[in-house]
């Protein structure tokens, strides 16, 4: 008995090494421009922020370390005009296709956003929800899909889905 426990313990304390030889460490901004230049060599930063372009697509990268908060945005349209018919269909995309990535109003436009605590953000999981937000910035009007997940068959899921395998690769060195 005392062998198995012995065994156990040894077992379950490689375990914890591994995890903590794995284990990423905090996104910080340095950390982020460093993935953010593997995926856009011309994107563009001020310190805290950052403009970058994914298949011709402008997105805006806000950081607040005090806060410790990031958000990913692409501006979709003029708000104004919006039908509720428009306002609503957003509404339900954001419970059940957009998947991380949000559609938000703010400032007189609609946008496509992900928002997410800085420190804790993985690298992937930052990549995919800027694959997501470009996605439904993209979809608008049509399917309002992140493009991680598919429900069912069909050419358009693979296809934005692709977009952000494409980017996961970009940021494989990092």
């Amino acid at each position: 008995m005392m062998r198995i426990t012995f065994s156990l313990l040894a077992l379950l304390f490689a375990a914890n090494i591994t995890m903590a030889q794995t284990a990423e460490p905090p996104m910080t901004v340095e950390r982020m421009g460093k993935i953010i230049r593997s995926l856009d060599e011309n994107a563009q930063s001020n310190g805290t922020s950052f403009q970058i372009n994914i298949q011709d697509v402008p997105a805006l990268i806000l950081t607040d370390t005090k806060n410790d908060r990031m958000r990913i945005l692409v501006p979709i349209r003029a708000a104004e005009g919006m039908t509720p018919s428009e306002v609503l269909r957003v509404l339900q995309a954001n419970f059940d296709t957009t998947l991380d990535a949000r559609y938000a109003i703010a400032r007189g436009k609609l946008w496509a956003t992900f928002i997410h605590p800085l420190s804790f953000l993985e690298k992937n999981e930052f990549i995919s929800g800027l694959g997501q937000t470009v996605n439904i910035a993209k979809t608008y009007g049509t399917l309002y899909s992140g493009g991680a997940l598919s429900f069912g068959g069909g050419d358009s899921i693979p296809l934005q889905r692709k977009l952000i395998d494409d980017l996961l690769k970009k940021g494989i060195d990092i």
